[in-house]
C-alpha cells in the first residue's frame, strides 16, 4: 500500500469520457497525435484519480444537529435514543418525506461531494425500516445512478435498527425483511448488496445469518457493519459468507486481523465516524503492517458522520490512524474501487479508465494534501472527461 506510482512532467489524453493515453512530456512523437486537442496546463499540480467512497448513507431526509448539541452536553447514545434521537429519528423523518423531495436533497448532496473530488460512491438504505420506505430510498439511489454523474452502487440496509413498531418482536421484523423486503427489492433490481448492522442491541450473528441465507438466494452480495462498538462475532460471519467487505472494525484486534488475512474480505475503515463520536479508531497500522489492503470511506450520515468530504478522511487516516500519505491515497482510490467492484473502470489512471480525475492546487508534495487539512486543495474536478465547475455549487447546494 505504500507504493504509489508517480509520473513527473506527464500528460493525459481524454476522449469520450475515458483516458485514451498518458505518458511523459518528453515523448514528442506520441504527443503529436494530440496537436489539435484542447489543452489544460496543470504545471506545478498533481493529477489524481478521483476519490471513491465505499460506505455512505447519503440518502436521508434531514440532518440531526440537535443531537450534536446533546452530545456536547454529555448525553450518551442510549440517552439520545430515549429522547427520540438516533437512527429512529432519521426513520421518522424519512417515512414522511416525499420521494421527489428526498431525491432533490440527495441529488444536491451528491453534487457537493463530487465537487470535493468524489468520483464513485456506495449509498445504503436503512432509514426506512419498512417495505415502502426502504423501496423509496433505493429508488432514489437508482435515480441518482441513472443521472450518470458518477458510478453509484446501491446497498440494502433494512437490518439497520429495529423500528418502533417491532420493538418487542424483532423476529417479526426479520420475517418482514426476509419474506417481503428482500424479494421486493430483488424483483425491482434496486440493490447490488445487502448490509446488516451486527451489534449488541441491534442484530446478532444469528439474526444476520438468517437474513444472509435469504439474501444469498436473491443474489445480494453481503457487505457488513461489524466490530464497531463490540467484537460480537460479525467479522467471522462476514468471512464465512464471503462478504465483499467488513466495515468499521474499530474493535478488531489481532485475531480478527489474522482472520481477514486468510480471507478475501476487504476491510473498510471509517475514521470520520470515530472522530465525530470520539471513539476508538480502527488499527489501520497493524492491519497494513500485517499485509492487509485497507479502504478508507466517509460513512457520511446525519447521525454519526455528517461529512462526506474524503479529503478530511484522508487527513484523519494519516493523523489518527498513522497511515502514510501514499497508503491513504491508495485506500481512497484503487482499494476502494475493488471494494465496490469498480476496479476495471475507476480508481486508477490508465488507458480505458473513466476520466474521473481531480487536479490539485499548486502543492509541494503528496504529503501536503493530508498535512494541510481544513483547506480545499482541489482546483479542478473532471467527471466523465469534462470539467465539473459548470455547476454553481454555492447556490445549488442544499442540506
Amino acid at each position: 500500500m505504500k507504493h504509489l506510482p508517480v509520473l513527473e512532467e506527464a500528460w493525459i489524453a481524454i476522449k469520450n469520457g475515458l483516458i485514451e493515453d498518458y505518458g511523459l512530456m518528453t515523448e514528442d512523437q506520441r504527443l503529436s497525435h494530440y496537436s489539435d486537442a484542447e489543452v489544460y496546463d496543470a504545471s506545478g499540480r498533481f493529477v489524481f484519480p478521483s476519490w471513491i467512497d465505499a460506505h455512505t448513507h447519503l440518502v436521508f431526509a434531514e440532518t440531526r444537529e440537535a443531537e450534536f448539541v446533546m452530545k456536547i452536553a454529555g448525553y450518551s447514545y442510549e440517552q439520545i435514543a430515549r429522547e427520540g434521537g438516533g437512527i429512529l429519528n432519521s426513520v421518522e423523518k424519512l417515512r414522511k418525506i416525499s420521494e421527489d423531495e428526498l431525491f432533490i436533497r440527495s441529488y444536491h448532496r451528491l453534487l457537493g461531494l463530487v465537487s470535493l473530488a468524489t468520483g464513485a460512491i456506495e449509498i445504503k438504505s436503512g432509514y426506512g425500516l419498512n417495505t415502502e420506505a426502504e423501496l423509496k430510498m433505493l429508488r432514489v439511489v437508482k435515480r441518482l445512478r441513472e443521472l450518470n454523474i458518477i458510478p453509484v452502487k446501491s446497498t440494502f440496509l433494512g437490518a439497520h435498527a429495529i423500528p418502533k413498531e417491532f420493538k418487542h418482536d424483532k423476529k417479526a421484523y426479520i420475517r418482514l425483511l426476509t419474506n417481503e423486503m428482500i424479494p421486493e427489492i430483488s424483483k425491482a433490481g434496486l440493490a447490488d448488496y445487502i448490509d446488516i448492522f451486527i451489534e449488541e442491541g441491534f442484530f446478532s450473528v444469528e439474526d444476520a445469518e438468517e437474513i444472509l441465507e435469504i439474501a444469498r438466494k436473491y443474489h445480494l452480495k453481503p457487505r457488513l457493519h461489524v466490530d464497531q462498538m463490540t467484537a460480537s462475532g460479525g467479522l467471522d460471519l462476514a468471512i464465512r459468507y464471503g462478504a465483499i467487505s467488513a466495515d468499521h472494525l474499530e474493535q478488531t484486534g489481532e485475531s480478527g486481523i489474522n482472520m481477514l488475512k486468510n480471507s478475501q474480505v476487504i476491510p473498510v475503515l471509517l475514521p470520520p465516524c470515530s472522530f465525530y463520536l470520539r471513539m476508538k479508531y480502527p488499527d489501520a497500522r497493524k492491519m497494513i503492517d500485517s499485509g492487509l489492503g485497507v479502504v478508507i470511506a466517509s460513512d457520511f450520515n446525519p447521525g454519526s458522520s455528517p461529512s462526506g468530504n474524503l479529503n478530511f478522511s484522508l487527513s484523519l487516516a494519516c493523523i489518527q490512524m498513522r497511515m502514510f500519505p501514499e497508503e491513504a491515497v491508495n485506500a481512497l482510490t484503487v482499494n476502494a474501487a475493488h471494494a465496490l467492484e469498480l476496479n476495471r473502470e475507476c480508481g486508477f489512471i490508465g488507458r480505458g479508465a473513466m476520466a474521473n480525475l481531480f487536479i490539485t492546487a499548486p502543492v509541494p508534495s503528496i504529503a501536503f494534501l493530508p498535512y494541510y487539512f481544513g483547506r480545499n486543495l482541489i482546483e479542478k474536478v473532471i467527471v466523465n472527461g469534462k470539467f465539473f465547475d459548470e455547476y454553481d455549487f454555492q447556490s445549488n447546494y442544499k442540506f
